[in-house]
């Protein structure tokens, strides 16, 4: 990346907020907001805008080390730049990176991984590998959340044209930092169809026959969220989540989709009433179909039911899980475990290069999906554990299955509990594949495995183009 530069020719008061003016923009940061410096120093986030950029700053909000602002006027437009394709770009806060040419955005996701490792870990590191880009830069995610509201959010040109504009319903996204705020989203880039027009034509359905849209300051109406899953297989769920039950209604438009999309595999409901819309401590009732999709990868099949994790983007997957078994370096003599499998991907993955695998996971209903899983794919050298990491995985668990060759773990965002990390390096196995959705966690962790550990492979994998998310795997060897 070249070096960039700020100027700024003036600042100047506005009320109780600041306009700073000619203002370049140094560099990509956290959470896909840009980066540019103040005259003062402090560091100015702005959102919506590329590296390269020259632009007018209004800022919003003062801390004491950085200002959040927004560009209010462009003096020059980076060459990093591209013209998004959303028609909702800027408001819906989902692709952040869209006015970004992809290999820019790819050199800044490398960058990330590496800063992070380098700054946080303070280890000693080899040269990294190239970042793996994703085929696919649209159209790529296997599963999307939408909300229904009864009041749409209005964006700023909406607002400025004048004209008279009621409460909308809505069936969307929410707005950045607005939990009860939804903007209504007419074409998504992310999900393959039919999804936009399953999400359209529900809310035209749902308008025209009068079923109610949640309004959740009050907590009432009808229609809450909806959930649509893909597959590389064809196969398609669709979860609508209701507030209280209404089965004439309910039925209404449960049938509307059965017959207006044959396509469906799983069509299936919840019916919540609590003050939050997660799904997990709720009944998943089946109304149509089957109630689980099928994913496929090197021939190998896994259920995807409605509380199911997979990884979001199934091309992606395959890429990611083929250079964690790459890492590995298994020869069919190994044990292996695999720490937060999930479903047991991974696990089932590696699983004809090793002797044996033992697969690890907190949920019950992830476990459950494992051995189905590893039934359906005729594996028998397979075997899961339910249990909270920190607790299960234990000198007595080791005892019990053995002592592993490789681990390989795949954390979430914030990364391995320490006491997991102990035992790692209390049982010391010779290999140690570290897969993370959050670079900075797994710097935190790889410091504290670096007196045994030596970190001898790393190679960052881009699993959601057009937005700042990275994965990172990282091979680390016994000293």
């Amino acid at each position: 990346m070249p070096t960039l530069y700020y100027f700024c020719t003036m600042a100047r008061k506005k009320t109780d907020k600041i306009v700073f003016e000619n203002v370049e923009v140094l560099d990509a940061g956290a959470k896909g907001v840009s980066v540019a410096k103040a005259p003062d120093g402090k560091i100015i986030f702005i959102p919506n805008v590329v590296p390269g950029d020259v632009v007018d700053v209004q800022t919003f909000k003062k801390r004491k080390a950085y200002f959040e602002g927004k560009a209010i006027a462009f003096h020059k437009l980076s060459s990093q730049r591209v013209e998004p394709v959303c028609q909702h770009f800027g408001a819906c806060g989902g692709c952040k990176w869209q006015n970004m040419g992809y290999e820019f955005q790819l050199g800044y996701k490398h960058q990330e991984v590496e800063n992070n490792l380098k700054r946080i870990g303070k280890i000693e590191l080899p040269q990294f590998e190239p970042i793996l880009g994703s085929k696919e830069q649209f159209f790529y995610r296997n599963k999307m959340e939408f909300s229904f509201s009864n009041a749409r959010w209005l964006t700023d040109d909406e607002i400025k044209s004048g004209e008279e504009l009621g409460k909308e319903n809505a069936l969307g996204f929410h707005i950045p930092k607005m939990w009860d705020k939804i903007l209504d989203i007419k074409k998504c880039y992310l999900q393959q169809d039919p999804s936009n027009a399953l999400r359209n034509e529900i809310r035209d359905f749902a308008n025209e026959n009068g079923l109610e849209f949640f309004n959740p300051r009050e907590n009432t109406g009808l229609l809450r969220t909806l959930m649509i899953r893909t597959a590389s297989t064809g196969e398609i769920m669709v979860l609508i989540q209701f507030f209280k039950e209404d089965k004439k209604k309910r039925e209404l438009l449960l049938d509307f989709l059965k017959n207006r999309f044959p396509e469906i595999t799983s069509l299936q409901y919840v019916i919540n009433s609590k003050l939050n819309d997660t799904i997990y401590d709720q009944n998943v009732i089946c109304y149509h179909g089957r109630d689980y999709i099928l994913e496929e990868m090197e021939g190998l099949k896994f259920s995807i039911n409605a509380k199911s994790f997979y990884q979001t983007n199934s091309d992606q997957a395959y890429e990611l899980y083929s250079i964690t078994r790459d890492f590995a370096g298994l020869t069919g003599n190994e044990l292996v475990y695999d720490l937060y499998t999930g479903t047991g991907t991974i696990a089932q993955f590696v699983s004809k290069n090793a002797k044996k695998v033992i697969g690890v996971e907190a949920v019950p209903e992830a476990i459950a999906d494992a051995k189905v899983n590893a039934e359906r794919n005729n594996i028998t050298n397979c075997e899961f554990f339910v249990g909270d990491m920190k607790n299960v995985f234990n000198d007595e668990f080791i005892e019990q299955h053995g002592q592993p060759d490789v681990i390989i773990t795949d954390p979430p965002r914030d990364g391995m509990h320490k006491d997991v990390v102990a035992q790692i390096l209390k049982i010391a196995p010779e290999r140690v594949v570290y897969v993370s959705c959050n670079s900075a966690t797994q710097a935190r962790d790889l410091a504290l495995m670096d007196e045994m550990y030596k970190v001898v492979r790393v190679r960052p994998v881009d699993m959601f183009p057009q937005t700042h998310h990275v994965e990172n795997v990282v091979l680390l060897e016994k000293r």
